[in-house]
């Protein structure tokens, strides 16, 4: 099978980015063939504002460079990771033109929200969700804290719900949890268009020894991330439980701050991947306190991984993955008293020992590369026997397949 992949870069590298080349690089290492098509968000400096809207809305540059991208290399189908702002939904049109199933994973909330995070004020906000203005989105100046930038993706949103984009354009869309599909089946995706496919972790990284005695956090250094939360909890442990933070953001003052002041907490920055797998694997705990309803968590399997179990908020995506009390503890969001509790239970928890092996456990069951593979192969498949005019091309895609 041919698969042509197309994302649209962050200015700072996050998990989507690390979903985008471990999915490609998963297909090539079982014999098949995978071309790339991206666009980075460095660009969007060098251009004005009008051009950002109208490349936002439909990109002509991405159509015509897709179109003739497709029909040099017969993709047999197009999987989306992320198309905004520069990719857009023109990507979609050029593939439908030259007749090619597109697959687009909902990593965030873009369709249902214009910040793509369904959050404000520290807060789940769902305003939005009941309506095809995304006005509440202006109004409270939610995308880059601009009325302006707001409008124009509300606009844009507004715009492709109108013609049926989201609805008629797109194949098959890949939600990384049931909670995430069931919300949204509720904005307006039809249920029979979305299937679950969880994140994965691309290589075994093996059992860590969770003998470091500290909790980590890996992440964002942002507000949606629970950053603050996290800081005032270390405020009433009492300097009894280190904590390691590593990551950038725009929060990193705050958390530069916090270890001046706190010395139970380090901040380690950026690390390599695999320094942050040892450093995950060495911890009695990962931390995970978002305030936004996450689609998914790449660091919480990471710890499965390892073996580690997760303190993790109780909302979004952390209530699907984390199994309370088997391979972690759910705190109130938000919540640092509650947030302080879990973290002194699983400090002198018994059945710590068998804890890590749940959460390896379950990462062997569920998000290994193989296990990954099966799934997304047969999503690639199934779009392929849908479209009575591509038919001819599963049987390829089947013996593509080295053994």
């Amino acid at each position: 099978m041919k698969i042509l992949q197309c994302h649209n870069y962050y200015q700072l590298p996050g998990g989507e980015d690390q979903v985008f080349a471990a999915e490609g690089e998963l297909m090539e290492s079982r014999g098949h063939q995978v071309v790339r098509y991206t666009r980075h968000n460095d660009e969007v400096d060098q251009l004005s504002r009008l051009a950002l809207v109208r490349k936002t809305f439909s990109n002509r540059e991405t159509y015509r460079e897709l179109r003739s991208l497709i029909r040099r290399e017969r993709p047999d189908v197009m999987h989306c990771t992320n198309i905004f702002p520069l990719i857009s939904p023109s990507a979609y049109a050029a593939a439908r033109a030259e007749r090619v199933p597109i697959v687009q994973t909902l990593h965030n909330y873009r369709l249902l929200c214009p910040k793509a995070q369904m959050v404000r004020n520290g807060a789940i906000c769902q305003k939005c969700l009941s309506t095809r203005t995304f006005w509440p989105a202006v109004a409270h100046r939610c995308y880059r804290d601009s009325r302006s930038a707001s409008a124009v993706t509300a606009a844009m949103l507004a715009t492709r719900w109108a013609l049926g984009t989201w609805r008629h354009q797109v194949d098959r869309y890949i939600a990384l949890t049931n909670s995430g599909r069931n919300l949204f089946i509720e904005g307006g995706i039809p249920a029979e268009q979305i299937v679950v496919k969880p994140n994965f972790v691309s290589r075994d990284p093996g059992v860590g020894s969770g003998g470091g005695e500290y909790a980590i956090f890996v992440g964002r250094l942002s507000p949606e991330k629970g950053i603050e939360t996290l800081l005032e909890t270390w405020t009433r442990l009492d300097g009894r439980i280190p904590l390691k933070i590593v990551g950038d953001g725009p929060l990193a003052d705050q958390v530069r701050v916090a270890t001046e002041t706190n010395p139970s907490i380090e901040w380690l920055g950026q690390r390599s991947h695999d320094d942050v797998l040892n450093l995950i694997g060495a911890a009695r705990c990962l931390v995970f306190p978002s305030v936004w309803l996450e689609p998914f968590g790449l660091s919480m399997i990471e710890a499965f991984a390892k073996g580690t179990p997760v303190v993790a908020s109780r909302c979004g995506a952390m209530v699907d993955l984390v199994d309370h009390g088997r391979t972690g503890l759910h705190f109130i969001p938000g919540d640092p008293d509650s947030f302080a509790d879990r973290l002194r239970e699983m400090w002198t928890n018994p059945n710590l020992h068998q804890m890590r092996e749940s959460a390896r456990e379950v990462y062997e069951q569920r998000y290994t590369d193989e296990k990954n593979y099966e799934l997304l192969l047969s999503i690639y498949e199934d779009v392929l026997d849908d479209d009575p005019a591509v038919a001819g091309k599963q049987a390829r895609a089947v013996h593509a397949t080295v053994d």
